[in-house]
């Protein structure tokens, strides 16, 4: 998979999760991934197309983005988490804030940005 493959699908991945939280949010969901992609040794397509990790993948039959100026937004987070450091402190989950999934019971809890938690092993 090239860069722009990768990019693509980050800023997908960025869009269909967060584009209503604020930058800091879109950049933590945008590390999740990535942070996937390392531990796993994935490309991002992988990472984001792994059944039942991504609420949108299995949810959505249209992926196509319909909103262009939040769409321009989540590029943007996406290029500044290729070219910036973790600051989640290796988070590889997270969920919104209103929920408690079981599993993240058995994970350490990072912080929260915007209206996601996030998690580590």
């Amino acid at each position: 998979m090239g860069f722009l493959e990768g990019l693509f699908w980050l800023t997908l991945n960025i869009y269909h999760e967060a584009r209503s939280e604020p930058p800091i949010g879109q950049l933590a969901v945008a590390h999740v991934t990535l942070n996937r992609a390392i531990q796993n040794n994935w490309n991002i397509e992988e990472v984001v197309r792994e059944p039942y990790q991504f609420s949108w993948i299995f949810q959505k039959k249209n992926y196509v983005p319909t909103e262009a100026d939040a769409f321009m937004e989540c590029l943007q987070s996406a290029m500044y988490a290729l070219t910036s450091e973790d600051f989640t402190g290796g988070a590889t989950f997270y969920h919104r804030q209103d929920l408690q999934p079981e599993w993240s019971d058995d994970l350490v809890y990072v912080a929260q940005y915007g209206v996601h938690k996030f998690y580590r092993d």
